[in-house]
């Protein structure tokens, strides 16, 4: 069994291609399972954290519409986070009813504090926080690249709302981890996800506090279908490591904790 709680479709306004069928194609080719998608049409700023032009800004609502017509196509394989716009929009009376209505699918929040350029703690955050723990709903947080997207900034969140599963996504992307792993102590209901951490720090964050707190995910298919294996230039991919590697070091409990159960518990997802 392997889940992948960390995809994406979408981004083609910050440079990014990511389409349902490079997801089905990778699913297929690396044995796949299920997979959490988030739509990165919702992104809110660029690179450099300037406002997209209004030509180029996609609704929340729209770009979960798309995801929820890929997931129903693929029932028990695709399941949803839905990113969300607080900088633009903010929760939706028509979000909110797209979410209930396909409650099924949908397992988490997705929060982009660098591509909305808004900490998980903004009062214009806070409303979707509600919404997750009112539908025991996760939230999933891009960590890392600027103060409001640090790792410490989701802590507080999750210190805010002790019900709610918080994800690390990246752990603190572009960094040693540490901060990440260190604040895995400090909230019990706060994760880590692998997004581009290397094997050793995965390895660091189960020796410290057990095989529960980390999840399998990848961003892919930001690197094309092959993800999983090298990015386009053909430079091997860390997550490589994971797949070759890591079972022989942490074992197999602590394996299929990482790879698939702990995103069946705490994300509810069930192919």
């Amino acid at each position: 069994m392997l889940i992948d709680m960390h995809m994406h479709t979408g981004g083609e306004a910050v440079g990014f291609h990511m389409t349902p069928e490079m997801i089905i194609q990778l699913m297929e080719k690396y044995r796949v399972n299920c997979a959490m998608v988030s739509n990165g049409d919702a992104g809110e700023c660029d690179h450099q954290q300037n406002p997209l032009p209004v030509e180029l800004q996609v609704t929340q609502e729209k770009a979960l519409q798309e995801n929820i017509n890929f997931a129903r196509a693929n029932k028990g394989k695709i399941f949803l986070a839905v990113w969300v716009k607080p900088r633009f929009q903010g929760l939706t009376y028509e979000l909110c009813k797209l979410i209930e209505d396909n409650i099924d699918i949908i397992k988490a929040i997705k929060l982009h504090p660098y591509h909305s350029a808004i900490s998980p703690t903004d009062k214009r955050v806070i409303p979707y926080l509600e919404f997750a723990k009112q539908y025991n709903l996760a939230v999933i947080s891009h960590t890392g690249g600027c103060e409001d997207a640090s790792p410490t900034n989701l802590y507080k969140a999750a210190k805010m709302f002790p019900s709610v599963p918080f994800i690390m996504a990246h752990m603190g992307l572009e960094s040693d981890n540490s901060e990440a792993i260190e604040l895995l102590g400090k909230a019990d209901n706060l994760f880590g996800d692998t997004a581009w951490v290397p094997m050793n720090s995965t390895i660091k964050a189960i020796q410290k506090y057990g095989t529960h707190r980390m999840m399998f995910g990848t961003d892919s298919p930001i690197d094309g279908v092959d993800t999983y294996k090298c990015n386009p230039w053909g430079e091997r991919s860390m997550y490589v490591d994971y797949f070759e590697k890591l079972r022989d070091i942490i074992g197999d409990n602590a394996y299929d904790d990482l790879m698939y159960r702990n995103a069946q518990e705490i994300l509810k997802i069930k192919p």
